[in-house]
């Protein structure tokens, strides 16, 4: 005895379960481990892979791992295992089947001429010439089963319409009267259809035994389906779907499928009702006309546009020696920013928020940004970008009562600042999570509880933002650190890079470094977690200090270390900072520069001041 996997029987003991359940890719998660429950509060920690069967909880303190046929036992779950011995089918013995007048009279009434009916040898029961009878050869022209299928069958009297001679073995109607040329193999669902298309004087033509969910003919039909080039699938026109066409997908993945257009069924339901209504020429259109099933996640490089990357969307960081490298941050990027705690990479992701408000799309429209920040408060992210977009002119300068100087900016300066990004800049309001940040969009709705990434999706729709700043990482994570980290890392990064792609937006994404020895130069290996992070995303920037000779005048120093774009990379991109308004750059023009909201009014400035 064995057991085969099968996708219905894990999804059949989820259901038992009455467990919540999420996919991705091949692998089934279950919303709480079986086990121990996620400890009643964990969720999203029990996972089963569809293909292997490995089942395993994330959480330390359980850590249940094996297959789902044990998983199955410890919840008396039945499964129907493979017999030791295969299934031993009914050989049919041979015999002249004749013709009889009523199938030539009940096809005739179909469409379908004698010719082909005699060709294929359907006929009628001796004393029962109400059933229809479909004899099965196989390509070797050997009797292999027979279907029957009653002409007068009224339901609700009539307790079955069609079946089957028992125990034979499933083939497809029709192989016996292809051709050796295996050019192209035309596949309906209905055996009155395939004669529909042989009768318009098509070659090689079959039809399943079974209809549009039953496989069992593939293992003994594979080869002989094989040999063919081309398939084209001619199935049913329902709810707007072809029949056939998933069975044939997954069972022949790696063959060249076309499947009859929509518009080819002229409003009919299958290949013998355009025949009755339209004749042959409309059948060998729909045949002629089918289009190629194209194959997942392939297309044809000729259809891929030309671009110039020069011309791609992308919103310009403001440090123009960074600019200069990487050409700005583009549409559907994902950027890495690391640096050592308290050495500035999150002032320097709020100078770049600062930049993009001040620039507009390829139509003109200003740009809207999207900020969460997990480790400081709303108010004093906002102080920190208010400085930014400020500038040294419009700051307040005073003396605390321990003597050092602190900075203020004029309320009638923080007013024109609020209007100008009042319906371009927002923030997660932390305030508002009613229990942890969730990966899942979708879970977190229904759970009403606050999503990160459902709350930057929403954002993005809405208020049309292009930006995303994640500050941080690890705050943005539903994780206990005794569960897998890295693969909670892995799945966030994977998520953000999605949504980047999805709705053609830029995320900023700051992670924390490895602890390294002092002097050592941060590269793209130094982002703590998961290898993944780096791997995943499209820009790596690290924010240092400068150690160097002229570190009085440029305290920091960005490298680029990693662009997947262009594969420009910097090690040593000096940089100033100003304490009296955050403000990071690397010339004059940066450190002066005056911002939108500023820009009605008279802000010239003293040129023989120092811009710090």
């Amino acid at each position: 005895m064995g057991y085969t996997m099968r996708d219905d029987d894990v999804v059949g003991l989820a259901v038992a379960l009455n467990a919540e359940t999420h996919r991705k890719g091949r692998e089934l998660y279950f919303k709480y481990c079986p086990y121990c429950n996620g400890g009643g509060h964990d969720k999203d920690t029990f996972s089963v892979n569809l293909d292997t069967g490995a089942f395993k909880c994330f959480r330390s303190s359980c850590g249940m791992t094996g297959h789902f046929v044990q998983l199955a036992r410890d919840f008396n779950y039945p499964l129907e295992f493979d017999d030791e011995q295969k299934k031993k089918y009914r050989t049919l013995p041979p015999v002249k089947i004749v013709t009889r007048d009523k199938a030539v009279e009940y096809l005739r009434s179909r469409g379908i001429s004698e010719i082909t009916t005699r060709k294929y040898n359907i006929t009628v029961g001796d004393k029962r010439d109400n059933l229809l009878m479909f004899p099965f050869f196989d390509e070797n022209n050997v009797l292999t089963s027979v279907k029957y299928r009653k002409t007068d069958f009224v339901k609700g009297r009539d307790n079955q319409k069609e079946w089957f001679e028992k125990n034979t073995k499933p083939i497809l109607f029709g192989m016996n009267r292809c051709t050796e040329k295996h050019d192209r193999l035309i596949v309906t669902e209905g055996q009155i259809d395939s004669l529909s298309v042989a009768d318009c004087q098509i070659d090689n033509v079959v039809s399943v035994p079974g209809g549009q969910s039953n496989k069992t003919w593939v293992p003994f039909c594979y080869d002989f389906v094989d040999s063919f080039d081309e398939i084209v699938i001619f199935g049913d026109h329902e709810h707007g779907h072809v029949t056939l066409v998933d069975q044939f997908t997954t069972s022949f993945p790696h063959k060249k499928l076309k499947v009859v257009r929509a518009q080819d069924y002229l409003g009919e339901k299958d290949a013998n009702a355009i025949l009755q209504k339209y004749g042959c020429k409309a059948i060998c259109d729909a045949v002629n006309n089918a289009e190629e099933i194209p194959v997942t996640a392939v297309k044809k490089l000729s259809q891929v546009k030309a671009v110039n990357l020069d011309k791609q969307e992308h919103i310009r960081t403001g440090i123009y020696d960074v600019d200069r490298y990487i050409g700005g941050i583009y549409m559907g990027q994902v950027v890495v920013i690391t640096g050592k705690r308290g050495e500035g990479k999150s002032t320097l992701a709020s100078q770049i928020i600062a930049n993009a408000l001040d620039q507009s799309d390829l139509d003109g429209n200003p740009y809207s940004i999207f900020v969460y920040s997990g480790e400081l408060p709303d108010y004093h992210f906002k102080r920190w970008l208010d400085l930014q977009i400020a500038g040294k002119q419009n700051v307040l300068r005073s003396v605390n009562e321990y003597g050092d100087e602190t900075y203020d900016i004029p309320d009638d300066v923080v007013d024109k600042i609020n209007r100008w990004y009042d319906d371009r800049a927002y923030i997660f309001d932390n305030t508002a999570v009613t229990a942890e940040i969730k990966l899942d969009g979708d879970n977190a709705k229904r759970d009403g509880k606050i999503s990160l990434l459902g709350t930057i999706e929403t954002a993005i729709r809405r208020f049309n933002v292009k930006l995303i700043l994640i500050d941080n990482l690890m705050t943005a994570l539903d994780v206990d650190l005794s569960k897998e980290l890295y693969r909670a890392q892995s799945d966030f990064v994977n998520a953000v890079k999605y949504i980047a792609v999805k709705y053609n937006v830029a995320i900023i994404l700051i992670a924390h470094p490895r602890k390294t020895a002092d002097g050592i130069e941060l590269n793209a290996d130094s982002v703590s977690g998961s290898g993944d992070i780096t791997n995943r995303v499209d820009l790596v920037l690290t924010y240092s200090k400068n150690s160097d000779d002229d570190k009085d005048d440029f305290q920091s120093k960005i490298a680029i270390v990693k662009n997947r774009l262009t594969g420009n990379v910097a090690d040593n991109i000096k940089v100033a900072y100003s304490q009296i308004c955050k403000r990071i750059g690397c010339n004059n023009a940066e450190w002066g520069r005056i911002y939108g909201c500023f820009k009605d009014v008279d802000t010239a400035e003293d040129e023989d001041l120092p811009p710090f």
